[in-house]
């Protein structure tokens, strides 16, 4: 398993490897500074030298006739040899090649004066081998004239480069040890920076890791970094939604201990019943299996409560058509409607209606609110269905022609187990269709229908937000 790399590895490396390199790439352009400073000053030296030998030509005749003369002595030399660390060697020619003065062995200048040269003379500066020893050469083109002749001499003068290399060495020593220094105090600031820096993190880890397992509460951290303030308020959300999740949960489990305890309670006596023969058979059974859909019908609502929380936790949603799902299940429940005889009048907008929603929970809500408008009509009476857009909002209304509510009963109606009539149902309709619509952020409310001061029936009007489509 590959560990990720925590913060401060992050910050140090983000911080000291930018850092680091810039030192490196520092430190070398200021060596190869120093390294140019140093040659062009050497190579001042041998200039100084070759036009020191320059000035003790001698000549007599005239251009190709003109015949050079040198007397130099070593001792000329010895004033730039800097303690005794290198070797200076000497050769004056002719334009030609012809050696005139110095050491044979000095191969003759076969170059060319660059276009540019860096000093105000003919003077030109190469690398080559001497002795079996690595040298830098100066050539200086010196005009030699006298009252008795005028001519052009070549002045080659070559050093030894072990007092260059010592003094690049120590160049490279002393600005080596400069930087490592720079780097390592560097270093210890950001190490030190970065840890001031994570201080908070580690001490909120260390908050939420001493936590009890059932604290779920939110995060107290006031003195949290704005920085940290996203992390600790998106953590103290999930938390809550955790919270209310396991809540919802505990109340489920409560709930469900609760109510079914009664009917299994009551079916165990009718089976007791049945077996010693208090009642006939076809009746106890009869009772038996109203016993059982009963037990059941609880149990599917109480699944349906459930279902609806555990989808409100996964944001993934379609774009379904409200009017196409209401008249679906409108076609499901018809047998219910014949049954009552009920005069049902379906009103859907041509135009689809879009909402944003899970399948299962739009198909939830019109099926609830349509069963109980079924149940609560009148036999033969009118029963409304209305599918619009209003408003920028989907309208869903189911209206029956029953007693509708008292006042009292409506404020807690939508509560779980809170039936109208106790023996009608187990409450929990009203409270799945309650549940529904806040998860898909709507409203939905139940308007008694009044004319002339008689009650004609209910009204259940829900509120959708239209998804984008419809808008």
């Amino acid at each position: 398993m590959i560990r990720a790399a925590s913060l401060r590895a992050r910050l140090l490396v983000g911080i000291l490897a930018p850092v680091a390199l810039f030192i490196v790439i520092n430190s070398v352009s200021l060596y190869r500074q120093s390294l140019a400073a140093a040659t062009t000053a050497y190579d001042r030296t041998l200039l100084a030298s070759a036009k020191t030998i320059g000035e003790q030509l001698d000549v007599e005749g005239y251009d190709e006739l003109a015949s050079l003369r040198a007397i130099v002595p070593y001792s000329a030399l010895e004033a730039f040899e800097a303690d005794n660390k290198s070797r200076m060697y000497y050769r004056v020619s002719a334009l030609d090649g012809e050696m005139i003065s110095g050491f044979a062995e000095l191969p003759f200048w076969r170059g060319r004066l660059p276009d540019r040269p860096p000093y105000s003379a003919l003077v030109d500066f190469y690398d080559a081998r001497f002795r079996e020893q690595p040298v830098r050469v100066a050539v200086l083109l010196q005009p030699v004239a006298s009252a008795r002749g005028r001519g052009m001499a070549v002045v080659q003068v070559a050093e030894t480069l072990e007092l260059r290399e010592t003094l690049v060495r120590k160049l490279l020593v002393d600005m080596l040890w400069r930087q490592l220094v720079l780097l390592g105090v560097i270093a210890g600031v950001t190490v030190f920076v970065v840890q001031r820096a994570t201080q908070p993190v580690r001490r909120l880890g260390a908050l939420i890791e001493g936590r009890a397992a059932d604290d779920l509460s939110p995060i107290d951290a006031p003195d949290a970094p704005r920085e940290l303030r996203p992390l600790v308020d998106a953590t103290t959300n999930v938390m809550g939604r955790l919270q209310r999740l396991l809540d919802h949960q505990k109340r489920f489990v409560r709930d469900t201990a609760h109510q079914l305890r009664t009917p299994l309670a009551v079916l165990k006596a009718q089976v007791q019943s049945a077996r010693r023969g208090d009642m006939p058979n076809e009746e106890a059974l009869t009772e038996i299996s109203a016993t059982v859909e009963r037990a059941t019908t609880l149990a599917n609502q109480m699944l349906s409560l459930a279902k609806v929380e555990q989808l409100r936790q996964q944001p993934e949603s379609q774009t379904l058509d409200l009017g196409e799902t209401v008249r679906r299940i409108a076609l499901d429940l018809s047998p219910l409607m014949a049954d009552k005889a009920l005069d049902v009048e379906l009103s859907v907008a041509a135009a689809p209606v879009l909402v944003r929603a899970h399948h299962w929970m739009l198909q939830e809500l019109a099926r609830n609110l349509l069963h109980n408008a079924i149940k609560h009509s009148p036999p033969g009476g009118a029963l409304a269905v209305r599918v619009q857009a209003e408003e920028g909002q989907a309208l869903f209304v189911v209206s029956d022609e029953g007693t509708g509510i008292s006042e009292e009963l409506r404020q807690r109606l939508f509560a779980p187990f809170a039936a109208g009539d106790p023996g009608s149902g187990s409450g929990l309709g009203l409270a799945i269709c309650r549940e529904i619509v806040l998860a898909l952020d709507g409203r939905i409310a139940l308007d008694n229908r009044d004319a002339s001061g008689c009650r004609q029936g209910l009204d259940a009007v829900v509120h959708l937000p239209l998804a984008n489509d419809n808008r």
